[in-house]
């Protein structure tokens, strides 16, 4: 069984420090742990900028692994989807289950798309990854990067995090892509096609 802390540490190296990116919808965000997540977690609190700021990394290790692995039961997928789907979760919330959920129907499984992992999510991502258990993460992968560019075609303020000023990939990208096969990523060329209509 993996590590699941060791998981969560890994996500918060890749969430950073704390930012407070006007563009960012989620608000200040420290280690990725949100303002709204915080004040969420810390009910009849009033919760500001610096208590975001104060945050540690084992403050946010802690928050993921009960918020975002625990609560959503990631655990009772198959193990290998446990690191790409936790990991979105982190950054997307129920839209990363909505982005699997889609998936299993592409792959004929019949799934409501409701952002929740119950009983049929979970027996339909087994029927799922047991007929194809050598590319259910890179379809995994793969759709949430294209989760990313159309949240970036929608969303002009964020086609930063997509698209980095030189052209080339941005942070979104990048990070769908290190759950990829790097036989799935996308080339240079191809990233620029992608974004081309963004100019």
């Amino acid at each position: 069984m993996r590590d699941v802390h060791k998981l969560a540490t890994q996500i918060v190296a890749r969430e950073g420090g704390f930012v407070n990116d006007p563009d960012d919808p989620g608000g200040a965000t420290n280690f990725g742990v949100t303002i709204h997540t915080l004040r969420r977690l810390r009910p009849g609190q009033k919760v500001g900028v610096a208590d975001v700021r104060a945050l540690t990394r084992a403050d946010a290790v802690a928050i993921y692994i009960e918020h975002y692995f625990n609560r959503p039961r990631i655990a009772e997928l198959p193990e290998p989807l446990w690191a790409t789907v936790f990991d979105m979760y982190v950054n997307a919330g129920g839209n990363a289950v909505r982005i699997l959920q889609r998936l299993l129907n592409d792959m004929g499984q019949d799934v409501v798309v409701d952002g929740a992992i119950g009983p049929q999510t979970i027996a339909a991502t087994h029927r799922a990854y047991n007929m194809a258990p050598n590319h259910m993460v890179d379809a995994y992968g793969i759709a949430r990067r294209d989760y990313y560019y159309r949240l970036a075609d929608q969303r002009p303020a964020s086609r930063k995090y997509a698209r980095r000023r030189d052209g080339g990939k941005g942070g979104w990208i990048t990070r769908a892509e290190e759950f990829i096969s790097p036989r799935y990523h996308l080339t240079d060329a191809q990233h620029g096609a992608r974004v081309a209509a963004w100019e």
